[in-house]
């Protein structure tokens, strides 16, 4: 079956695209995206460089015409968020955006990370769940919020190591129709979630025991984390012979969203032959 054509119709002309962050040397986005316009013969370029939070706008308004989008890592995806307000409902849901699009009227603003969780849980088999965990109450956890309430999750515990600092993930929650409970990462008293979802910072410790804990009443785990495996976290998924993936899928997937984005700006539209582009971009990123 031939994918049908985006609605909006393919750019195909040269174009500039890249990813932004700090730092930004680690990042498998320019081997997925250069493989993927290969693939599809697209004369599109895709770089990296290392921008930060202060620098920021004034890169962004020595952009020429020729640059079409960026993605954005960390620490810009509230940065990329805040130069536009024109921003699609994952990015305005949870005030984050990892991937800039021009248009006539200026930028456009999507978050990607979203789509690319939920694709990443259906890959290993979490299509509905009832009850999730996850674990850090930082900038990724909205987006792991909001995709477990697309998939169907109605009860989401944010185990934080403070749990004040996830006010307002239980905020999203409500504007989502998911309940979140916030608890203490060390706290002992588990309920059993269908999946658990984490978004601490690569290289992040947790107690041998506490991972154990979660490791027991967790579910699948998808931790966000790539470049820095095994965790903590997958060690104890390993010792309870549960099933536990890094952030590949996720990247992978969000990275599909994001040139749907750049070819039609918009994520709805699939890319010609996409699930041969997918397995292009999936061989790019292990490395083959």
């Amino acid at each position: 079956m031939v994918p049908r054509q985006p609605r909006r119709g393919l750019l195909l002309s040269d174009v500039a695209l890249e990813v932004w962050g700090d730092p930004i040397g680690h990042s498998l986005s320019p081997a997925m995206h250069t493989a993927a316009y290969g693939y599809l013969g697209w004369n599109w370029t895709y770089g990296r460089r290392r921008v930060d939070e202060l620098s920021f706008p004034t890169e962004l308004s020595r952009l020429d015409a020729a640059h079409r989008g960026l993605s954005l890592t960390m620490p810009l995806k509230h940065a990329a968020f805040a130069v536009t307000g024109d921003r699609d409902a994952r990015a305005a849901l949870t005030g984050a955006a990892n991937t800039l699009v021009r248009t006539p009227a200026g930028w456009r603003a999507f978050n990607t990370d979203v789509g690319g969780i939920v694709e990443a849980l259906r890959e290993q088999g979490v299509v509905a769940p009832e009850r999730a965990r996850i674990v850090g109450a930082g900038a990724t956890a909205s987006a792991a919020l909001v995709a477990l309430a697309e998939l169907g999750a109605r009860d989401v515990e944010v185990a934080a190591r403070r749990p004040d600092a996830a006010a307002t993930l239980v905020d999203l929650g409500e504007r989502v129709g998911t309940a979140v409970t916030a608890v203490s990462l060390g706290d002992r008293a588990r309920r059993a979630v269908d999946v658990t979802i984490a978004t601490l910072p690569g290289g992040a410790s947790v107690d041998h025991s506490v991972a154990d804990e979660l490791a027991a009443t967790g579910g699948a785990l998808m931790d966000v984390v790539y470049g820095h495996w095994p965790t903590d976290l997958s060690r104890a998924w390993d010792r309870a012979g549960a099933s536990a993936r890094g952030g590949e899928g996720m990247l992978l997937h969000q990275a599909v969203l994001q040139i749907r984005a750049f070819a039609t700006g918009g994520v709805d539209d699939p890319l010609p032959r996409e699930a041969e582009v997918v397995a292009v971009m999936r061989r790019a990123l292990v490395g083959d």
